[in-house]
């Protein structure tokens, strides 16, 4: 089966309790920028049994915020403010679903620190990653975000090994595009 018409990941959607406390954490942590705000205070919420259906929102659900956040190159964040019920904790690593948000840097102490001080929890010290990724220099941490969200720093200096049966490599951002 061909996919020539895919080109790869456009954004990852995460829903946060407050838009711009999770924006200055991601501006104050990793540097992040705002593209656009595709929802604002000043405009009617999305709503509505058309909106439930479409986005998979619990009765009576509503988007009052929308926000798409840049963190140096590759997908974009999409964030979102919600109003439902029910609203759940954020998930763990352990839960069925999109999980965590790995950011590959060049120094992993320096962005583990400025992650610490924007407000984050690591849950760890950095450590080895795991097969295929335990090069030399290599190293992973996991933070908990102030709302509870996993974001994963992960540094590969001297890139991925591959089994004998692997049908491609993996895309790792470069740092000037």
């Amino acid at each position: 089966m061909a996919f020539e018409y895919l080109i790869g990941i456009n954004h990852l959607g995460l829903t946060v309790p407050d838009i711009d406390e999770a924006t200055e954490y991601f501006k104050s942590a990793f540097g992040a920028k705002i593209a656009y705000d595709g929802l604002t205070n000043v405009d009617e919420p999305r709503a509505g049994q058309v909106v439930e259906q479409q986005l998979g929102l619990p009765k009576g659900g509503k988007i009052i915020r929308q926000r798409m956040l840049v963190i140096g190159n590759g997908p974009e964040i999409e964030m979102f403010e919600i109003e439902a019920t029910p609203q759940r904790e954020p998930i763990k690593l352990a839960d069925y679903g999109w999980n965590h948000l790995s950011l590959y840097v060049t120094d992993i102490d320096k962005a583990l620190a400025q992650a610490v001080k924007a407000g984050g929890q690591a849950l760890s010290g950095v450590h080895g990653n795991s097969r295929y990724e335990d090069t030399p220099g290599n190293g992973s941490v996991y933070v908990l975000t102030p709302w509870g969200s996993l974001v994963e720093l992960q540094i590969i200096p001297h890139g991925h090994y591959y089994p004998a049966n692997s049908e491609t490599n993996v895309w790792v951002p470069k740092k000037d595009g």
